[in-house]
């Protein structure tokens, strides 16, 4: 027997009042609100690498760099969604009043985890693409010394390079920032099943 369930579907406005009320994350994408499930350990690690290692400040030019809780508006798709690391060149441009939610990401990190890599990779890569100050995609594999970047070169032309091993270093396109993988995974235990 296969149990019908009525779907039900928010208007983004009834999306971002659920949301500020929220007890856990939820990502919205065209009248679905979906839950997020919770990170690991190691997920948690490699973010948190990238965030403090990365300079606020280069040369002159000022950088926000946030972690796991500012929700980036996609417009063109109707979606909104908490990447894990977000890079902003300047002040943020908000959506709305309030604070939670940017339209300007320059740079996007995810950590990829079993459940999620496929969507990243795909589907939220293209929405991604529809962000108009977005230049640089980053996904960092969880489980080894992997790591893939996207570098935007004009309007529908991305660069793509990986790199893989400890002794790697990944030099951003769009900012003149690097770092090594050792840096990225410091402290991450590949020995550790989670999901």
């Amino acid at each position: 027997m296969v149990l019908q369930t009525e779907n039900c579907y928010y208007t983004p406005e009834e999306y971002l009042e659920l949301e500020e009320k929220a007890e856990y994350k939820n990502e919205y994408k065209d009248g679905e609100i979906i839950q997020m499930t919770g990170g690991t350990t190691n997920h948690n690690k490699i973010a948190g690498n990238f965030y403090k290692k990365f300079p606020n400040t280069l040369q002159g030019q000022a950088y926000d760099v946030y972690i796991g809780d500012v929700k980036i508006s996609i417009p063109r798709y109707r979606l909104y969604t908490y990447p894990d690391v977000i890079v902003i060149k300047g002040k943020p441009i908000y959506e709305g009043t309030g604070t939670t939610t940017i339209t300007n990401p320059l740079l996007i990190v995810e950590v990829l985890s079993n459940s999620t890599k496929n969507y990243d990779k795909t589907d939220k890569f293209k929405y991604y693409r529809s962000i108009p100050d977005f230049q640089e995609y980053i996904m960092i594999d969880q489980y080894s010394f992997a790591v893939e970047q996207f570098a935007k070169q004009a309007e529908g032309q991305w660069i793509f390079k990986e790199y893989e091993g400890e002794e790697a270093i990944l030099v951003l396109d769009s900012i003149d920032f690097q770092i090594s993988l050792r840096d990225i995974y410091e402290r991450v235990d590949f020995e550790l099943i989670e999901e």
